[in-house]
């Protein structure tokens, strides 16, 4: 059993606390890791550098990567994520303002599991997170870890 059940990659801290309070009714708030950036959720899901003392297989049910992240941008995450025997099976959803057909296309290419669109109205935000939730931790079954 994992020791969380979600990865947040979000840049602006705003959108962080919306999507975390959108969340409560489904995870618990110390469930969820929170990255603000690409090279953190990388070293966090590769258990590399600032958390290289972390078990690499202690892998989250999911991770919501933004697509405009500093340092490593979410497609980049999710490329090299993709080529990491580990993480390659990791349900990856992208979560953006972008509805831009090339991003959706690339994150498709690239092997995310979902694309969903991250409304500006709270209140669409917090129903589509809500629902993200629901999906990712209550009803999807996640494949099993590749074998030692």
């Amino acid at each position: 059993m994992s020791t969380h059940a979600l990865l947040l990659a979000e840049d602006s801290p705003e959108d962080s606390r919306l999507i975390l309070k959108a969340l409560q009714p489904i995870v618990q708030e110390e469930m969820i890791v929170l990255c603000s950036d690409g090279e953190e959720a990388l070293d966090y899901l590769l258990a590399r550098n600032a958390h290289a003392a972390r078990s690499a297989d202690d892998l989250p049910g999911a991770a919501l990567l933004d697509l405009n992240l500093p340092k490593v941008n979410g497609l980049e995450v999710l490329r090299e994520l993709r080529q990491h025997p580990r993480t390659r099976l990791l349900p990856v959803v992208i979560l953006s303002a972008s509805s831009e057909q090339r991003d959706v296309r690339a994150a498709a290419l690239l092997g995310a599991n979902s694309y969903v669109r991250k409304p500006l109205d709270y209140g669409r935000l917090r129903e589509t997170v809500e629902l993200l939730g629901r999906y990712w931790h209550d009803l999807n079954i996640a494949p099993p870890p590749p074998p030692a």
